[in-house]
């Protein structure tokens, strides 16, 4: 069974994520990688919607449970891949040539919140969901590049509240901030979405350009600062 699927809306890409929880394992980012190289063929599209289809979970990051089976079976080469592949999905949409628009109906935590940050825009529905950062309580250290991403989209006094204290936020607390817009409930949230997403007709050539422009700070730090922590990476921090 698949667990992204996407279908043309006129000019739009929109992007289910259909696994429930949509947790991020290597299944996972086979999926997205390739819907995205598929959109990207078409070029009668011109801006993309990343949705789930689950009534509670938009993405709840990292897929702890295939983790820990490989921390138990010490594959950390099968670990390790699988960052690597979590900065591969980032990474295009980082640089996607058309806008990318995350229309969260649900949790997104951890990795979900790298996930929504990596998108261009991000709207969100104000009844069902929290947006957080579960890394302090879970104890799973950030890479550079990770924090690089987050501040792409939140501010930096709101991302030290989000860091260090794992609040959990509504739609409604984190529209102030210009981190989302807030949209009633999840049929509102797609159709503000999607009719967002049909205001673009850019040239492709000169959006990629200015998006790379924008995040390379991201990449650079992928391909460089990552590195030594990947190999040198602790995946769960051991109590003191």
């Amino acid at each position: 069974m698949p667990v992204v699927e996407w279908e043309k809306d006129g000019a739009v890409a929109v992007i289910s994520m259909i696994n429930g929880e949509n947790r991020i394992n290597p299944v996972f980012n086979s999926e997205f990688l390739q819907a995205f190289d598929e959109i990207e063929q078409d070029k009668t599209i011109s801006a993309v919607v990343l949705c789930s289809d689950d009534e509670k979970n938009w993405c709840q990051g990292i897929d702890l449970l295939w983790m820990q089976e490989r921390l138990t079976e010490n594959d950390r080469a099968g670990i390790k891949n699988l960052i690597f592949g979590l900065g591969d999905i980032f990474k295009r949409v980082l640089f996607f040539p058309l806008p990318v628009i995350a229309a969260i109906s649900g949790h997104a935590v951890a990795g979900g919140v790298l996930l929504a940050c990596a998108c261009d825009f991000r709207f969100m529905s104000a009844d069902k969901g929290f947006f957080f950062l579960s890394e302090v309580d879970v104890g799973v250290p950030f890479l550079p590049s990770a924090l690089a991403l987050v501040r792409k989209a939140v501010p930096e006094y709101q991302l030290c509240e989000m860091l260090y204290t794992g609040k959990r936020y509504r739609a409604s607390e984190l529209e102030p901030h210009h981190i989302l817009q807030a949209c009633a409930d999840k049929e509102a949230l797609m159709t503000e979405a999607m009719a967002f997403a049909r205001t673009f007709n850019k040239k492709r050539g000169i959006f990629g350009e200015l998006k790379k422009c924008a995040n390379k700070g991201i990449s650079d730090l992928m391909a460089g600062d990552d590195l030594k922590h990947i190999e040198d990476f602790n995946f769960f921090v051991k109590e003191e």
